[in-house]
């Protein structure tokens, strides 16, 4: 089971530094909308880093 848990988070860090890159890109573009990338962004570092 400890390896299904070290997938998933393994999973959750790489959704994470897609958002942030997705961050990157919208902040670069549409500057005005990157508050729609936050949820996403914290969403997955929690989850990266196991908290709930």
């Amino acid at each position: 089971m400890d390896t299904v848990n070290k997938k998933s988070r393994g999973l959750y860090w790489l959704l994470f530094l897609l958002s942030i890159v997705l961050f990157f890109l919208v902040y670069t573009f549409a500057g005005n909308f990157i508050t729609v990338t936050l949820p996403f962004v914290f969403y997955t570092f929690v989850k990266a880093l196991d908290i709930i």
